[in-house]
């Protein structure tokens, strides 16, 4: 069975980084493609723009920051749960954001998870870890086409 890709939605270089080494460190081999806006990200799930021509699959998850220029991560969830064909997909908020507000306006909106971004590499990388694990690895995904979602 050929894992799935983890989408990361992160405009900061360094945290992109940190991200790929953690799960790379810990042998996660799902390929991890990087956008860096939420406007972006859903050009990637629709397949649209530079992504029209990109194989089809949905992402096993998405890993989204809240801070992001042109769209937001909460603007960006919004608008998967409001996508017929991206509202099953399973989203991850990965933000330094420790904002009640954050916190229950993305819950609200249907997000999976949210995990703030430690301050501290070693807690950062064992943070990503566990997030991979757990989304790229672990977690049962239906069959293709039996999602609820069309596809």
């Amino acid at each position: 069975m050929a894992l799935k890709i983890i989408l990361l939605a992160e405009d900061n270089p360094k945290d992109v980084e940190l991200t790929l080494e953690a799960l790379t460190e810990h042998n996660l081999a799902n390929r991890v493609v990087v956008v860096r806006d939420g406007v972006e990200a859903l050009e990637y799930l629709r397949r649209e723009g530079q992504y029209k021509d990109r194989k089809e699959g949905d992402p096993a998850v998405i890993l989204l920051d809240i801070k992001m220029p042109r769209m937001d991560g909460i603007e960006t969830l919004r608008q998967i749960r409001a996508d017929a064909a991206l509202r099953t997909l399973r989203v991850v908020m990965l933000t330094s954001s420790r904002e009640e507000q954050d916190v229950i306006k993305t819950y609200n909106l249907g997000v999976n998870a949210y995990v703030v971004k430690p301050v501290g590499f070693k807690e950062f990388v064992e943070a990503v870890k566990v997030v991979g694990i757990f989304w790229g690895v672990m977690n049962e995904l239906p069959p293709d086409g039996e999602n609820g979602n069309g596809k």
